[in-house]
């Protein structure tokens, strides 16, 4: 059983998170993960200037995913900035270009699960996962949150993200909050709660 871990990352939040995923889902026997990224879609002149450039480089050893190798896996697990209330444009652009593997109904029944960052603690972290369900549904997936079993998101002693749609990351206005260790967990458990959903299917 193979799930793929598909994200897009600006500053490292998103990578971050996409790790602790991977980890989580190989932590149930007889599933094992892959991560891959979306191609990046603004001109090196600005991702220079913003400092993407900068902290992508942690991660530019992860392959670029192709759109036809999507069917081969059993579950995807999608990870995404918010960008105004919604998936950021990389990973809309990506799955924009999904339209062959829908007509061939090459997703339907399997498992589709979302997680995200925003730069603030309503930036828009529910709306983001919520939106891109739509797409998920589009192509038939199963939908998996982040079940309230995890006694992570129901913390109120600390500013944290999650919510039973996904797991989440608040990474601060200058985005140098890094994810918390209840935010990693909660990513942890998403990545096991598929894989687990997936071991039963099987």
């Amino acid at each position: 059983m193979k799930v793929l871990v598909l994200f897009y990352s600006a500053y490292g939040h998103i990578w971050e998170m996409a790790k602790s995923v991977a980890e989580g889902v190989e932590s149930i026997d007889g599933v094992e993960a892959d991560i891959r990224k979306v191609p990046e879609t603004l001109p090196q002149e600005l991702l220079d200037k913003l400092g993407i450039s900068q902290a992508q480089k942690a991660w530019e050893h992860i392959p670029i995913a192709e759109i036809q190798e999507l069917g081969s896996y059993d579950a995807i697990i999608f990870g995404a900035p918010t960008r105004f209330g919604m998936m950021a444009a990389q990973m809309k652009s990506f799955l924009d270009a999904t339209g062959g593997i829908w007509a061939k109904g090459e997703l339907i029944g399997k498992i589709g699960s979302v997680f995200t960052s925003t730069n603030t603690q309503h930036g828009g972290q529910e709306s983001t996962i919520l939106n891109f369900h739509t797409v998920l549904l589009h192509h038939g997936m199963l939908i998996a949150g982040l079940p309230y079993s995890f006694e992570g998101q129901s913390l109120s002693d600390e500013i944290t993200g999650g919510s039973p749609y996904g797991a989440s990351t608040i990474a601060g206005a200058d985005g140098s909050h890094r994810p918390s260790k209840n935010e990693l967990s909660g990513a942890f458990y998403q990545g096991k709660h598929v894989a687990s959903i997936l071991s039963r299917m099987k």
